[in-house]
Formats: C-alpha cells, sequence, structure tokens
C-alpha cells in the first residue's frame, strides 16, 4: 500500500488540472499562434508560467485504485497488476476470466 500522503498528494494535482486545464489551454493555445504578435505571446507565456506548477495534467501520476501503487499499473481497468491479478482470482473483475490450458 503507497503512502496516504502521496496518494493525497496526486489527488490534490488532479483536482487542480481540472480546475485550470481551460485556462492553461487558451494561454497555451495563445502562446503556440504564430499569426499573434510576439509580445503578446510573450505575456501569454508570462501568464502560463504564474500558474501553479501542480496545475499540470503532467504532474499527477495514474494511480491504482485498489492499492495506491503507481507502477504497472492498466488504464482499462485502474489497477495495478498485483491488484488485478488477485481479483481477478477471485473472479471480482467482470470480463476477466483466469486463462488455463
Amino acid at each position: 500500500m503507497a503512502k496516504k500522503g502521496m496518494i493525497e498528494k496526486n489527488r490534490r494535482r488532479q483536482k487542480l488540472a481540472k480546475q485550470f486545464a481551460g485556462k492553461r489551454a487558451a494561454l497555451k493555445a495563445i502562446t503556440q499562434n504564430k499569426d499573434l504578435p510576439l509580445d503578446e505571446r510573450l505575456n501569454a507565456t508570462l501568464k502560463l508560467a504564474q500558474m501553479p506548477r501542480n496545475s499540470a495534467e503532467v504532474r499527477f501520476r495514474l494511480r491504482c485504485e485498489v492499492s495506491g501503487r503507481p507502477r504497472a499499473v492498466y488504464r482499462k481497468f485502474k489497477m495495478s497488476r498485483i491488484a488485478l491479478r488477485e481479483l481477478g482470482n477471485k473472479g471480482l473483475v467482470p470480463g476477466l476470466v483466469k486463462s488455463s490450458w
């Protein structure tokens, strides 16, 4: 099980990223638009730099919903390989069948 503080920090980052997503996208579109004047693009870049760092989507990490493990997480199930195997063997994951031959 992951530390509860790390899980909470990740949740806060995810919440901030959702909150600032529209504003970040608008500023990023301005900075990448080559038709606009340079000073306007520079101002948008400075505003983007003043936003909280944790509001960027790349700052939060995909974690297992069951254990909080940060590595080897399947996006489809939102679970780590270990939790997926344990719950799959018990038959608790719909659509997952343990293969045997």
